[in-house]
């Protein structure tokens, strides 16, 4: 499990896909995957962050099966290749593939919706013992950009941040495995991220 009582953890963002806007296309062969990964955690990673679907800003979205293709093969191999004390988390909003990813190595579920998108998220990560990250984000990744509009982005980002935190606790998951991430760059301007 995540000691999150000490200093800040550092995530290592290992994208198995064509599109992201950082690593795009380069690591999408396993063993390709499994050597950044052990650069990662030799640099200091703390955490292993795998994601088979771009979320950066206009990305199309793809469905659970895309990203099982790209995910388990990658999952499986960096697995193989770390310690079993640096953790594998997988970036999904789905289901399905946090399940399948459960299964084949990962240790925490990280949603980018807040587990909104699909109902089934929250039972499943409660039943598991995992535990979860719940990001903000405003809007779509495909239009997220075009014209993010707060109030008070602090107080509506913590407000909604919370309340998803509660619902994870009400749907089962243990409130020490719930994280929560203020999504910086996901429906924001620069002054909302700062």
């Amino acid at each position: 499990m995540l000691d999150l009582s000490g200093r800040p953890l550092l995530m290592g963002i290992l994208n198995v896909t064509p599109d992201s806007f950082s690593d795009g296309g380069q690591f999408l062969a396993p063993e390709k995957a499994a050597r950044r990964a052990r650069e990662m955690a030799a640099a200091g990673a703390d955490v292993i962050d795998i994601g088979g679907e771009s979320t950066r800003p206009g990305a199309a979205r793809v469905d659970a099966a895309a990203q099982l293709r790209r995910v388990l093969p990658v999952l499986e191999a960096v697995r193989g290749a770390l310690p079993r004390q640096v953790p594998l988390s997988i970036d999904t909003t789905r289901a399905e593939v946090a399940d399948a990813a459960l299964a084949h190595g990962a240790g925490i579920v990280n949603d980018i919706s807040a587990a909104t998108e699909d109902p089934a998220m929250l039972p499943l990560v409660a039943a598991a013992g995992a535990p979860l990250i719940l990001m903000h984000k405003q809007g779509e990744p495909a239009t997220m950009q075009d014209a993010p509009r707060y109030g008070d982005a602090v107080a509506e980002i913590k407000d909604y941040l919370l309340a998803r935190a509660e619902a994870a606790v009400a749907a089962g998951v243990a409130a020490e495995k719930v994280v929560i991430d203020p999504g910086i760059g996901f429906g924001k301007s620069k002054a909302d991220n700062l």
